[in-house]
């Protein structure tokens, strides 16, 4: 963590923020339904993974959240394990769907933020909520009425992460995109394929889930 003018720190932190789609058309039941299913699903993913959403500072709307993660999580198994088994939950959440399947759009990034009265500030959180609202990223769960989770990660962290091969989503899954937003430019990459494990000649079942290490962030930006 480095410190900046007075009371202010900056740290380097691993960011995520995910949204509901179709929210608003649901009624108030239906609503909450939604609130409760994708909690459960990030839940277990983290489990799984070996992460405690509770140490997690969430930023909550009525239709996601916005989460800073603590220092020292491992970014390679959050931007392939944590995303394959929530893709899973997800699945499996939607096997008695009724009239709404949970839907969901996904981003990550890692960068530089600060503590504020109302949440994180800094590029990070600019970053991460600008990916999330691509569209792009929008018209991929729109236009693909089998897919339950859009996924996108920020340039950075697809150069950084899933580029090395450490990720356990292939980076060939992956298309650039550039986004526009109030005058500046944001890139990413989004997973055009399924959020699922890549065949390493592992036995059929694949490996299981790593739990999250310990690393550090501006090592990893400079290796």
């Amino acid at each position: 963590m480095v410190k900046g003018n007075g009371e202010v720190q900056l740290s380097y932190r691993l960011l995520l923020a995910v949204d509901i789609q179709g929210y608003s058309k649901r009624d108030t039941r239906e609503q909450l339904r939604a609130q409760r299913l994708l909690s459960d699903a990030l839940d277990a993913a983290a489990r799984g993974v070996g992460l405690d959403r509770a140490a997690w500072d969430k930023q909550v709307g009525g239709d996601g959240e916005l989460a800073t993660l603590p220092e020292g999580v491992d970014p390679a198994t959050v931007a392939g394990d944590f995303v394959i088994l929530l893709d899973e939950a997800l699945r499996e959440a939607n096997r008695d769907a009724g009239r709404f399947r949970l839907r969901v759009r996904l981003s990550l990034h890692h960068g530089t933020l600060t503590a504020g009265p109302f949440g994180p500030a800094g590029d990070a959180p600019i970053v991460v909520q600008r990916l999330l609202d691509a569209g792009p990223l929008r018209r991929l769960l729109a236009g693909d009425p089998d897919r339950d989770l859009a996924y996108v990660v920020s340039d950075s962290l697809f150069d950084d992460v899933v580029r090395t091969g450490f990720c356990a989503l292939p980076p060939h899954g992956f298309h650039s995109v550039k986004v526009v937003a109030k005058g500046s430019v944001f890139r990413g990459h989004i997973l055009t394929g399924r959020a699922a494990r890549h065949d390493s000649g592992e036995d059929a079942g694949g490996p299981e889930p790593r739990s999250a290490r310990v690393l550090d962030f501006p090592a990893l930006a400079m290796g």
